[in-house]
């Protein structure tokens, strides 16, 4: 049979493609080399399995939407935990590596706090915990609050702020990663670290001093705690959400 050029090329691409197919890792599931390395999804794609609301037994009704691989908070006019309020993960966690992949939407205000004890009385708003902040930081205007940058996007809130950040831009997907192990904290953004401390430290004591927790003497200094997805009313997109206990 005489293979011409274009028969030839054109079998090579069928071939390139199914190659691609069989080995693209694909979204909200884990490789093998994960699966040996102990990661386990937070959210598989399809339900909020793993998932309830801050202070409530069940997930919010409201607020919240699993689509298309995608578990996306609802915009209701920029509220603070005012519609369907925050999630928690079921489980608690001490130390770990936790990602996430995330997606803004213009002016969106939201984040991603771990060591949440969910203290009573519940405080207005939010839960209270460490947050690695996600923002739109030329559209928000917390961006311009706080002290030297530490409300703008993967700084730890209002205490210390992040550095050397090389984000999407608003629209693309971006990668948030936290790792945790024992006091030691990292905050890292698209595979660069942006910031490091140590909960308890001088470091981190004195910038929580000028910070709007400086009356919570517990604060940060849980030994465990659930990780939260913050509804701050406005629409973000999460996926690929993981995580890793530590020894």
């Amino acid at each position: 049979m005489k293979i011409t050029l274009f028969s030839l090329a054109v079998m090579l691409l069928f071939v390139s493609s199914g190659f691609a197919q069989k080995t693209a890792s694909p979204f909200n599931a884990l490789s093998p080399q994960e699966m040996k390395e102990g990661w386990k999804l937070l959210f598989d794609g399809k339900t909020t399995a793993g998932w309830r609301g801050a202070y409530k037994a069940a997930f919010p009704e409201k607020g919240w939407e699993v689509q298309e691989g995608m578990l996306t908070v609802q915009p209701s006019g920029g509220g603070e935990a005012a519609n369907g309020g925050d999630i928690v993960t079921v489980d608690e966690y001490s130390s770990f590596d936790f990602r996430l992949d995330f997606k803004l939407t213009e002016g969106a205000n939201s984040g991603i706090k771990y060591f949440v004890t969910e203290q009573q009385p519940r405080t207005p708003g939010s839960a209270i915990g460490l947050e690695y902040q996600l923002l739109d930081d030329a559209r928000h205007p917390d961006a311009k609050l706080g002290i030297n940058g530490n409300r703008t996007l993967a700084s730890l809130y209002d205490v210390m702020p992040a550095a050397n950040k090389k984000p999407n831009p608003i629209g693309e997907w971006n990668q948030a990663r936290i790792v945790v192990r024992g006091k030691h904290v990292e905050h890292w953004l698209n595979g660069v670290k942006v910031l490091s401390y140590e909960r308890g430290g001088k470091g981190f004591l004195a910038h929580k001093a000028e910070s709007k927790f400086k009356e919570r003497k517990e604060f940060g200094e849980a030994a465990r705690g659930h990780i939260l997805l913050q509804d701050h009313g406005n629409q973000v997109f999460f996926r690929n959400i993981k995580i890793r206990v530590l020894n």
